[in-house]
């Protein structure tokens, strides 16, 4: 049980699966469409850790789903979570998923992009936007504890991969750098980006 315990509280969701049980590959497919990136324990081979899950009172053994550290659940428990809205709740709160950061940074700021400060893509992009004199805010995947989780949930709501850099006007996902410079050449990115103007 230690073993379980000690699994289920290194990130911040944890399935413990069979690469049979297709229930396991259809919870693991909603983890992902919520923005989850869940750690994933298979135990194809490992009939002393799925005991250890059946004593923790998982029942049935697999799927078993933790959430924050605790036990949430098999996939009907899920399910029902996720019907009653709950499910995507204990993932944010519990900072499984990353994509309401995202959007909190985006609605909060008008002009925000997702960079990485060994990114030169990134850095051209930053200065077209002062020149244009815009001062978005900048927020560093690599400088972010969370980094890795950002890109992972900025892929899920759209961005090429890899998603750096991101670039979001008035909240809204613009892309990268190939549409941020095609809008600007063809003229189309000074009108959005008026509103956000403010350097001189």
């Amino acid at each position: 049980m230690d073993r379980v315990t000690d699994l289920a509280s290194k990130n911040a969701a944890v399935i413990f699966t069979k690469s049979s049980c297709c229930m396991c590959h259809s919870i693991k497919a909603l983890f992902y469409e919520l923005g989850a990136s869940p750690a994933i324990h298979e135990v194809d081979h490992d009939a002393e850790l799925e005991l250890a899950l059946k004593r923790l009172g998982c029942n049935p053994a697999i799927p078993a789903v933790f959430i924050g550290g605790k036990y949430v659940g098999s996939a009907r428990d899920i399910i029902s979570l996720h019907v009653d809205g709950s499910l995507k709740q204990k993932l944010i709160q519990a900072r499984a998923i990353w994509m309401d950061k995202i959007q909190t940074l985006t609605s909060e700021n008008g002009v925000v992009i997702f960079s990485k400060s060994t990114c030169c893509l990134c850095y051209a992009v930053n200065i077209l936007f002062h020149e244009l004199g815009v001062e978005p805010l900048i927020h560093e995947t690599d400088h972010d504890p969370e980094g890795r989780e950002i890109e992972k949930a900025l892929v899920n709501l759209g961005c090429n991969s890899p998603p750096l850099p991101a670039v979001y006007i008035g909240g809204n996902l613009i892309g990268s750098t190939n549409e941020v410079m095609t809008l600007h050449l063809s003229g189309a990115l000074i009108p959005l980006v008026r509103p956000y103007q403010t350097l001189a």
